[in-house]
């Protein structure tokens, strides 16, 4: 297989760094696909079938809902949990060939189409990074949809990017590589020590075959912000290198009614949410179980 330049992809090698990860999950652990208007979507799924419904996103790049191997355990034990592979991003789920998504309105239309497919008419939400940027606007766009909501160091929803975090990723963005995609995780987690089947995936990811771009847009609208009445847990990568931190606590305490804010010290943005497994899913299931 080819890569959007032509190159050769190894899918194969893509493959089976996903499912080594994804043995980390629990063993009862089953996927689902389900059609969308913009391709099929790959959900995995654990816990209880009686137990109230919780959607994991991952951030963008190579992070895939695999990524969410440490706290799957924990959360599944109250929760029937739902992890996602994004759109147009690395993982198992297949885009459609005529349409793609373009725009914010397009990714909540894939989301709902998602959550429709799951039978899900409500569900709490967990969402990292550019996973966050999304669940918020989906949030912003069905409320009632979404019990509560905890964003994971969430990027371009109340802050912008650090400008040398935007220049240490681009020769990674402008010419996707294993050794250009471990280089760039190295530095921005501060060389602490990663998981090496995560870090395999992560770097098996460089160059996936995607058919449409990432969707960037906007921030969302302060005034939409300020009407979401839903509680919100907002953790914070203590030593991200990814946005101002103080920033985004001050601007979603001053934004969102009913937000709780909490930091994890030494964890980096890219670590989450595998990193501090102990006291992030400690946050996490307090927060849900309320």
């Amino acid at each position: 297989m080819t890569d959007a330049r032509g190159d050769a992809y190894d899918m194969d090698g893509f493959l089976a760094a996903y499912d080594k990860v994804m043995a980390k999950w629990p063993a009862e652990r089953e996927a689902v696909t389900v059609p969308t208007p913009f391709g099929t979507a790959y959900v995995n799924v654990c816990g209880p079938r009686e137990g109230p419904a919780l959607v994991l996103l991952p951030g963008g790049g190579g992070a895939t809902s695999a990524s969410w191997y440490a706290q799957a355990a924990d959360l599944a034990r109250t929760h029937r949990v739902f992890a996602v592979d994004l759109i147009g991003a690395p993982g198992r789920g297949t885009e459609a060939g005529d349409r793609h998504p373009r725009t914010v309105a397009d990714l909540v239309a894939w989301l709902d189409a998602v959550l429709d497919g799951l039978g899900l008419a409500e569900t709490a939400v967990a969402a990292h990074s550019y996973g966050a940027w999304i669940a918020l606007h989906h949030a912003l766009h069905a409320p009632t949809r979404v019990r509560r909501l905890a964003l994971l160091d969430p990027t371009q929803c109340f802050a912008g990017y650090r400008p040398a975090y935007l220049l240490h990723a681009l020769p990674m963005l402008l010419r996707p590589a294993p050794a250009r995609v471990r280089a760039f995780l190295r530095w921005e987690t501060g060389g602490v020590t990663l998981d090496p089947d995560w870090l395999r995936l992560q770097e098996a990811a460089a160059g996936f075959p995607s058919v449409s771009k990432p969707v960037t847009g906007p921030r969302p609208a302060p005034d939409a912000l300020r009407g979401l009445n839903m509680p919100v847990l907002l953790l914070l990568a203590g030593s991200s290198r990814t946005h101002d931190t103080y920033r985004v606590a001050a601007r979603a305490g001053a934004l969102l009614p009913r937000v709780e804010t909490a930091d994890l010290p030494g964890v980096s943005h890219h670590a989450l949410p595998q990193a501090a497994p102990a006291e992030l899913g400690r946050r996490l299931t307090e927060f849900l179980g309320r």
